[in-house]
């Protein structure tokens, strides 16, 4: 949600917003292994609402060629540094020509950040919960070079606030005529499969509203145990609204899909995955109520990757990952030294 909020800036500084996106070769040589193939992320990101076209296999370094190659006027990114594998700034040359803007980075999450938490085997992400001990430091440790902290990799708390929610929201009542889809789950790390699978449900319908409701952490634990979910209940509310498929969310919906839940958003039709329906607290099937009415489907999204296989994919890579934020630190904490010399001599 991150990059989502980066994307959603973007667009709102121009009209039509084209997104380059690396291939996994270029993105190993500069930064390590990406924890997505280029086809999920190529699928990923053309799945946000505010793009409106990717441009697959962008090159590592921004030149003015590529703008021109797609008609764009300026490129736009956060206000932290990339840099090359040898240091360089990657958008000096369109910066040079005056055809670079800059947009907020989201404070309290990064791709680092996420992948400790997968890493560590501690619920201190989650919404309710005191942060112990052990995760302080950890995320300390796993951003962090032997020596300093560089801004950018670092971690702080991501704090919620209603603005944030409307600036994700899509503001749009159901209309007349529209399909009113309800489906509902954890959906942790937002991916792929998630993707697919509400593409599929988007196209059950010919005017489909879909609401995604979000269980709140305490129950996704009681159901999928270990440090589950990942995402807390906010960070996951973000990264489900930045779907272009979904257009509203029900945040901390009930684990079972209630009579008054279906009356309430006048539901016409109840989406379900392939993946296991685990029974509520007592025992029963949480999908009891839309399969009495006739309007239960199961839906298969044709993807068969999970958030468990992500956790698995970052666990199988995580010395790789280690190396990798170390080396970035002490790049960004090279460049940040440099910056302030500048500064004292000027």
């Amino acid at each position: 949600y991150g990059h989502s909020n980066q994307l959603r800036q973007a667009r709102a500084m121009g009209d039509y917003l084209i997104v380059g996106v690396h291939t996994d070769e270029e993105i190993a040589k500069h930064k390590g292994p990406p924890v997505f193939t280029q086809e999920e992320r190529y699928k990923m990101v053309q799945a946000i609402k505010w793009v409106d076209e990717i441009a697959p296999g962008a090159p590592y370094v921004t030149t003015l060629e590529t703008l021109d190659k797609y008609s764009c006027d300026f490129c736009v990114h956060g206000d932290d540094i990339t840099l090359t594998i040898d240091g360089k700034d990657t958008y000096e040359e369109v910066k040079t020509a005056g055809r670079y803007r800059e947009c907020k980075r989201t404070q309290g999450v990064s791709t680092t950040d996420l992948v400790g938490r997968m890493l560590l085997m501690t619920k201190a992400h989650h919404s309710n919960i005191d942060e112990d001990l052990d995760y302080r430091k950890h995320t300390d440790n796993f951003g962090k070079g032997p020596k300093g902290h560089s801004p950018w990799t670092g971690v702080s708390q991501f704090l919620q606030t209603s603005q944030k929610i409307i600036q994700f929201a899509s503001g749009k009542e159901p209309q007349p005529g529209d399909t009113i889809i309800y489906v509902a789950g954890a959906f942790d790390l937002f991916h792929v499969g998630h993707v697919d699978f509400l593409e599929k449900v988007h196209q059950l319908a010919e005017k489909p509203y879909i609401i995604a409701g979000l269980h709140f952490d305490q129950e996704v634990n009681r159901y999928k145990g270990k440090n589950y979910p990942i995402m807390n209940i906010h960070e996951r509310t973000l990264s489900v609204l930045a779907c272009r498929y979904v257009s509203e969310v029900v945040i901390g919906a009930p684990y079972a899909v209630t009579a008054d839940l279906l009356d309430h958003f006048k539901v016409t039709l109840v989406c379900h995955g392939m993946t296991e329906v685990v029974p509520d607290k007592d025992g029963s099937d949480p999908y009891e109520e839309p399969k009495r009415r006739g309007i239960f489907q199961l839906v298969d999204s044709g993807s068969n990757l999970t958030t468990d296989l992500i956790v698995q994919r970052i666990i199988k890579n995580r010395l790789d990952f280690e190396a990798r934020n170390q080396k970035k630190e002490a790049k960004e904490l090279a460049v940040l030294e440099a910056m302030r010399r500048l500064e004292e001599k000027h």
